[in-house]
């Protein structure tokens, strides 16, 4: 028995890769950019900017995507996902690996008009970045048996056309050193995620759109963007 006064919502979860199991997702943190973007400053080793999106973002990368409400500039941003396994606060680069339980791919889907307005003026992001379904991500390779996502190509396609290819290598902060930041701002818990930041190329998106993306040796997925609402 408990004393709610109603019934708490149902957790949100991802598929694990090879199993019949899923993750269950708590919080999912997102880091701005964290690759070169040709403009001569996204190199530099500034302190991550971190947002979030809530739990309810994250739906398995099938099917159809939800084209958002309240946007004229809907756009695709491939990332790697970092899933959580450990909790850890204060946790130091060199045993941050440690707290991760798996990697997948996502797409961290933006309302960019909404972005770009928020940013003029010095709001929060999240309006942009927080909607019902903006987080797609695919089944969750655990790192215990496929090992740590260091390097491998990560790109995106539209309509058979690439938008965005990289390497994991050229991620201006390592995986170890994101989870290492985050936990000195938060603690962080089994069940997180860490969307890490997009390569150049992000573009916009319409109605009909199918988008294929992946990251070498941790997912590949085809979705396809739905009707306006």
């Amino acid at each position: 028995m408990n004393n709610f006064v109603f019934e708490p919502p149902r957790t949100h979860s991802l598929p694990v890769n090879g199993s019949d199991a899923r993750f269950p997702v708590g919080r999912v943190f997102c880091l701005g950019r964290n690759y070169q973007w040709g403009d001569g400053a996204n190199g530099e080793r500034e302190v991550p900017a971190f947002f979030m999106k809530p739990a309810t973002s994250v739906v398995d990368a099938v099917g159809e995507v939800a084209f958002p409400t309240q946007t004229e500039q809907f756009c695709h941003e491939i990332e790697l996902v970092v899933a959580i396994g450990k909790d850890g606060y204060q946790i130091d680069p060199e045993h941050a690996l440690d707290h991760v339980w798996g990697y997948a791919a996502g797409l961290d889907l933006t309302r960019r008009d909404l972005q770009l307005a928020a940013k003029a003026v010095g709001n929060p992001w999240e309006p942009a970045k927080a909607f019902d379904g903006s987080a797609p991500i695919t089944p969750i390779r655990p790192s215990g048996r496929d090992g740590h996502a260091r390097q491998g190509a990560i790109w995106l396609s539209v309509n058979g056309v690439e938008r965005q290819r990289s390497d994991l290598e050229s991620q201006i902060w390592s995986v170890s050193e994101v989870i290492s930041q985050l936990s000195h701002s938060v603690t962080l818990r089994a069940g997180d995620l860490i969307m890490t930041g997009t390569p150049p190329g992000v573009a916009s998106l319409e109605a009909g759109d199918v988008i294929n993306g992946g990251i070498e040796g941790i997912g590949e997925f085809e979705v396809r963007v739905g009707e306006r609402r």
